[in-house]
């Protein structure tokens, strides 16, 4: 028998904002100096036991330098290759600003300057936080992780990898159609695949969701999906699926997996090219 998916705690929103804030920090180190994705996929955090980790960043001197956001001992570890090791509190209410700082301080003492992009961190709002409600998130983003994984590897075709965003603080991965549609975005055209992801997002009312790109939006909408999963429209397209429907209940992870598989196999045929 599998475990239920583990129930988010009530009022979290506090140290949700403040893991949110605190990882846009952690991110800032990859971002500048680690090695670049095209899809940004060096920016994301990894989803492991002892917490959240980024990717390896290559250091000056040929090490690597790791930061990991460790929910369970309520702090950011900072390792290095050679052995060195800091850690920082994320229980002491310090702003987003505050807090991103200290890494940078402490990432260019093993060689790592540049310019960092200021605005995906910088907040002047003292930051609240509770351990017990940390250890929860990181119990969720866990059962989160298997289910995407059980999912992700049944798959056909080209799959990237799970990732928690540090800028939407969400959990998703991609799986790409073989149709490829043109894109502009600052003024440039690019020629992109077709996509259908997979995520969760923590912050208010939790919800799986999932986007196909492009949304067909007359042909998905008419497709019945299951249990309390419904398309979505407004704002954005897609679909979701509310985490309190599937959280606690003894047969959630078979709901969440269904809803998953239920959505790719309708959307997958408008994503794949004749």
């Amino acid at each position: 028998m599998t475990q239920p998916l583990p129930i988010l705690p009530e009022n979290w929103e506090p140290t949700r904002a403040t893991l949110h804030a605190y990882a846009q920090g952690v991110g800032a180190i990859p971002r500048a100096h680690g090695i670049a994705h095209p899809q940004w996929w060096h920016i994301s955090l990894n989803v492991r036991p002892d917490g959240l980790t980024t990717d390896a960043v290559p250091l000056p001197d040929g090490g690597a330098l790791l930061l990991r956001m460790d929910l369970r001992n309520d702090e950011v570890v900072l390792e290095t290759s050679h052995g060195a090791r800091r850690t920082f509190s994320m229980a002491g209410g310090l702003t987003g600003t505050e807090f991103a700082d200290q890494l940078i301080a402490a990432a260019s003492e093993y060689g790592l300057d540049g310019d960092y992009d200021r605005s995906k961190f910088e907040s002047d709002e003292p930051r609240e936080y509770d351990s017990a409600d940390a250890s929860a998130f990181h119990d969720v983003l866990v059962a989160v992780e298997q289910v995407f994984t059980e999912h992700r590897n049944q798959l056909p075709g080209r799959v990237g990898p799970i990732q928690v965003w540090p800028h939407g603080f969400d959990i998703a991965f991609e799986w790409f159609g073989t149709k490829v549609k043109s894109h502009e975005e600052g003024g440039k055209i690019e020629e992109l695949p077709s996509q259908l992801n997979l995520g969760f997002y923590p912050a208010g009312e939790a919800y799986f969701y999932s986007n196909p790109w492009p949304f067909d939006g007359d042909f998905l909408t008419s497709r019945d999906l299951p249990g309390s999963a419904d398309w979505h429209t407004d704002g954005w397209e897609g679909s979701t699926l509310p985490y309190s429907a599937v959280a606690g209940k003894p047969d959630g992870r078979e709901e969440g997996a269904a809803y998953a598989k239920a959505v790719f196999d309708i959307a997958a045929p408008t994503l794949t090219a004749d």
